[in-house]
């Protein structure tokens, strides 16, 4: 047994070292910092990640003449994507730092213009500032013991809600044994009795929960307010005694996912009143100027794997309840109340894009504002923000997203007029570098006509002579879209000559819930006619060669995936990226497996294993002969490292080529740290490299 487990250990450190060398290669190549006639290199090569900013969180102030935004970058030293507050002038454009020395995130204007909250940390502690305008005076509200979250201020300014985790005494059956001085014993022993116990990004979640407090707006104690076991969070001020919290309070609310009231909350006595009753969420209640209706978000659960969220508006004691714009096509997200308080600005997902949508009280629709987003900066999702001032002519600040540079600042009049961008972040480094275009696709799906987006971005100098590499990369979710936004591992492939496409198929949202729904109880499945039609239409335009296809995406992209590898030999290699593989253990072991229990696959794995079953790679791995990578986090729990491994495993059995990529310290969001983002993209593209059939048809006539 000695002998045998070091032979496949020396087996696995080849395949390793091969990977690696072909990881190496890419890197080296594109990190070049000259082509061969010593002029500097135009590509978007590896380091250039380090390079690029971009504008989020833009919160623009009462009066409306100044916006405060984090200026985002990814940091050499400390391998994190992380902002400084900068402030811009509306009027002129000027745009200078506000914290320089520090870095910052959820700046939040105070009431009357003049200061601003935020949160930092301080040699690893987490802290409350505040800055105030005129002087760029910061000083620390409180120095905390866990990060503060979702801060308001109190309509008078006086006052800030936020959210805190609070720490709960440890679950134990057994009295510990005191132990000897200088003894070194093992760790008491963690005893788990919820049935969530750990949590992607968060790991084993340590007893107890997230808590409501208050803090004077001068600095102090702060003033915990909620109480209950499952704590209460997201707060919202009623008026400057009363707050709107957001929780589920039920004793059976680890069997229901997504379960969530409103409740409002007493200051002066603590007592709490639920305003929801119904089953489904309710959430993120927004109060009118005058206090006297209370906006928020949610929908009637109906047990499917996907809702579209609405709008709702009751009276500030809970009743009156309605629906507000029953018809609208899109799933409501980030919702502002007009300053005017006879209507709502509400984001939406919109056909690839956010965009700004005006709700009036009557319901009545109207687009305002389009492309908001391009914060995603790995991968092309939409995502952005949005913020309004309250003066008497308000205008909205945004997140500008662009197919060729990350998010910018962007203003507008309140009714979407006079568009400007006020930023030019990277005019430092974008106009002397090669820019992968991106072109607009759409075709009807093989299956049943169904029309389906995409996008294509080319490799510079790009020539549709059917010659090219091509790469499927698939969002996840799979509730999810992607969009024709700047995204750094899009750029990177264009520059290492492959032509990349991204597809929204059946199941993205942003196309109305009916779309979204066409997998429910079905994914993976006719999706994958969506995806091949789109490479279909991508060979037929002779963008690609059809030798050289190659697929890859991650989570809902790792399965879908893996799902192809077992349909289908068209393509060169693929690469699963923090796949789901088995729906069985998917469900048991997963942070989520309640919901996709519930929600998704609605069965008992135990008494239905065929359900779960027949929608898992796993299911059909001895179809594949696609060499296949796997990648995945060591710290994903929300799809764990042994989904990866049980396809790794059964295709080494199965003696097909494959390799599998653990990602040190990483939780499912593997490019939340720019040197895993490198990382990962080069090792796709070593993977692609070594199966690519013209690079083979090269090295052998060397």
């Amino acid at each position: 047994m000695h002998l045998k487990r070091n032979k496949y250990q020396t087996k696995s450190k080849r395949i390793f070292q091969i990977i690696a060398s072909l990881t190496l290669t890419v890197a080296f190549n594109s990190a070049s910092a000259v082509e061969n006639d010593n002029k500097p290199s135009k590509r978007f090569t590896a380091e250039r990640v380090f390079d690029m900013e971009y504008a989020n969180e833009p919160q623009i102030s009462p009066d409306g003449k100044s916006i405060v935004y984090l200026r985002q970058s990814m940091d050499k030293t400390t391998d994190k994507d992380a902002g400084k507050l900068w402030i811009l002038d509306v009027e002129s454009g000027q745009n200078r730092p506000l914290i320089a020395d520090q870095y910052a995130s959820s700046p939040r204007w105070a009431p009357d213009g003049k200061s601003i909250v935020f949160t930092s940390y301080h040699k690893g502690t987490p802290e409350l500032r505040r800055v105030f305008i005129d002087s760029g005076v910061s000083f620390s509200l409180a120095q905390l013991y866990k990060g503060a979250s979702s801060i308001v201020w109190s309509p008078d300014g006086t006052h800030l809600a936020f959210n805190m985790f609070v720490e709960a005494e440890k679950t134990s059956f057994a009295t510990p044994v005191k132990q000897p001085k200088g003894a070194k014993w093992n760790k008491p022993f963690n005893v788990i009795d919820e049935l969530t116990f750990r949590f992607d990004g968060a790991g084993y979640i340590p007893e107890g929960s997230t808590q409501t407090f208050t803090l004077p707006v001068n600095g102090g104690t702060p003033r915990q307010v909620t109480f209950e076991e499952s704590g209460l969070s997201s707060p919202e001020w009623l008026d400057n005694n009363t707050l709107l919290v957001t929780g589920n309070l039920a004793e059976d609310r680890d069997l229901d996912f997504i379960e969530s009231e409103i409740y409002k909350l007493d200051l002066s006595t603590l007592d709490i009143t639920p305003l929801t009753s119904r089953d489904g969420p309710d959430h993120s209640p927004v109060v009118s100027p005058n206090g006297k209706t209370i906006a928020f978000l949610g929908y009637d659960d109906k047990v499917l794997s996907y809702q579209q969220t609405d709008l709702y508006l009751m009276d500030a004691a809970g009743k009156n309840l309605k629906p507000l714009a029953e018809d609208f096509a899109g799933s409501i997200g980030q919702t502002l109340w007009n300053p005017d308080g006879k209507s709502l600005l509400v984001l939406s997902e919109d056909h690839g894009v956010l965009s700004l949508f005006n709700i009036s009280l009557k319901g009545k629709v109207t687009k305002l504002i389009t492309n908001i987003g391009g914060t995603s900066i790995g991968r092309p999702y939409a995502a952005g923000s949005f913020s309004v001032s309250q003066n008497k002519k308000p205008m909205v600040a945004f997140t500008a997203g662009f197919s060729d540079r990350p998010a910018e600042v962007g203003v507008a009049t309140i009714k979407g007029q006079k568009q400007q961008i006020l930023t030019a972040l990277n005019d430092d480094i974008l106009p002397y570098l090669d820019m992968a275009p991106v072109e607009e696709i759409k075709v009807k799906s093989s299956h049943d006509g169904l029309e389906i987006e995409a996008w294509v971005a080319f490799p510079p100098d790009f020539k549709a002579d059917g010659s090219y590499p091509m790469i499927l990369e698939i969002h996840g979710g799979p509730y999810a879209m992607y969009g024709p936004f700047f995204a750094s591992e899009i750029q990177r492939y264009a520059a290492e000559g492959y032509v990349t496409v991204w597809v929204n198929p059946r199941g993205s949202t942003g196309y109305g819930e009916d779309f979204a729904l066409t997998i429910d109880l079905a994914y993976p499945g006719y999706d994958y006619d969506d995806l091949m039609t789109v490479v279909d239409e991508v060979v037929a335009k002779k963008y690609a060669d059809p030798e050289r296809l190659f697929v890859t995406g991650g989570s809902g992209g790792g399965i879908l995936t893996a799902w192809i590898t077992t349909k289908t030999k068209r393509f060169a290699a693929a690469a699963s990226i923090k796949p789901v593989i088995n729906w069985m253990t998917m469900a048991l072991a997963a942070d989520i497996g309640q919901f996709v229990r519930r929600h998704w696959v609605r069965a008992d794995p135990w008494s239905e294993p065929e359900v779960f079953l027949k929608r898992s790679p796993i299911s059909y791995v001895d179809q594949v002969t696609t060499p296949t990578m796997l990648m995945v986090g060591e710290e994903d729990y929300r799809t764990p490292a042994w989904e990866a491994e049980q396809f790794y495993t059964a295709l080494k059995m199965l003696e097909v080529d494959t390799a599998l990529i653990r990602v040190p310290s990483s939780p499912h969001y593997i490019a939340s740290r720019p040197s895993r983002l490198i990382s990962k993209t080069d090792n796709i593209m070593g993977w692609f490299a070594k199966y690519d059939p013209a690079k083979q048809k090269s090295a052998e006539a060397d």
